[in-house]
């Protein structure tokens, strides 16, 4: 059970943890862009790109969190708690353009020309990568911290949160990749490796994207409420004794905290119209309390026979339903 106050603790939680991972990479991003042109290091510049894209991520991600909560309005009756979705689609964008096809073109380039035997930059790119690979698992580790203490299941809905744990722990072993390349051109003076190493980054971001932007999608197009809240309130539905039967149960996240709930139920024979009115009210204010995330409640009562309600456009979900 949640309530109001502590959804809002947990985003200023939240917003702590992009702010402290926004620091990191924009201070990291600058390190290793330098690093990279002086070093002319191909993974070094796709790490830069990586945390550039991280950083501009960060502030889609703070957006998200001060626009999510606006209250609803007539021109948006359900709130904005999508807005969430939206921002972190975005997110996914802009580390599969920036991050992953930057380091994609970085490894490629590198095999093409081929390596200079000049390795003059080399150190300093790399205790860049080692100070970066501190921020990060610095940043990483906060991000974690906050993800225990609201527990797994309860974090991972947030996509702010979920964005904030996949690039840090990206980007953590994003910079263990670049360092190994690094390491073995100076050794074997193959560019190869550190294209390699380009490649996987490369590889890696848009597979983090791939799966962030689908997560933020399924939520965006509408996806239905946890299983184990749509099966409580099908029970509660099916135990009030003046329901003879539940003929269609619709449910749909509008945002990490809040569903739209819509049932078409047959009510027993002989329900005056204020009685149903009464029962009507009373099971709506039983499912808001069973299940809290239930922010708006539709209740469509029929007396037609079940076998005709369960070919309706309503249960089949055809156009014109409840």
């Amino acid at each position: 059970m949640t309530d109001r106050r502590t959804d809002h603790t947990a985003d200023r939680k939240t917003r702590v943890t992009v702010l402290v991972a926004l620091s990191a990479n924009l201070v990291i991003a600058v390190a290793k862009a330098i690093g990279g042109v002086i070093a002319g290091s191909p993974a070094l510049l796709s790490e830069a790109a990586h945390s550039v894209a991280d950083s501009l991520n960060e502030v889609f991600l703070l957006a998200a969190l001060r626009r999510s909560r606006r209250p609803a309005d007539r021109r948006h009756p359900f709130g904005y708690g999508k807005e969430r979705f939206f921002w972190s689609l975005l997110a996914a964008v802009g580390i599969f353009v920036m991050g992953g096809c930057f380091s994609f073109f970085q490894g490629v380039e590198a095999l093409a020309k081929g390596g200079e035997e000049s390795f003059g930059g080399y150190l300093a790119g790399m205790i860049v990568l080692g100070v970066a690979l501190l921020a990060e698992g610095a940043s990483l580790l906060r991000a974690l911290h906050q993800l225990r203490g609201q527990g797994f299941a309860d974090g991972l809905r947030d996509p702010a949160l979920r964005t904030v744990v996949a690039e840090d722990g990206t980007a953590v072993l994003g910079v263990t990749l670049a360092l190994i390349g690094m390491a073995l051109h100076m050794v074997t003076g193959e560019v190869v490796w550190e294209a390699s190493a380009s490649l996987a980054i490369g590889a890696l971001l848009v597979y983090v994207a791939y799966r962030l932007g689908k997560d933020a999608r399924t939520q965006l197009i509408g996806e239905a409420a946890d299983p184990e809240s749509s099966a409580r309130i099908c029970s509660l539905l099916r135990a009030q004794p003046e329901i003879d039967s539940v003929e269609a149960l619709f449910t749909m996240k509008t945002g990490i905290d809040s569903a739209l709930v819509a049932a078409r139920v047959d009510l027993v024979p002989g329900l005056d119209s204020e009685r149903v009115e009464e029962v009507a009210v009373r099971i709506k204010r039983s499912i808001a309390h069973a299940v809290p995330e239930a922010g708006q409640i539709f209740l469509d009562v029929t007396d037609r026979p079940a076998q005709e309600s369960r070919e309706s456009p309503a249960a089949t979900g055809e156009r014109g339903g409840a």
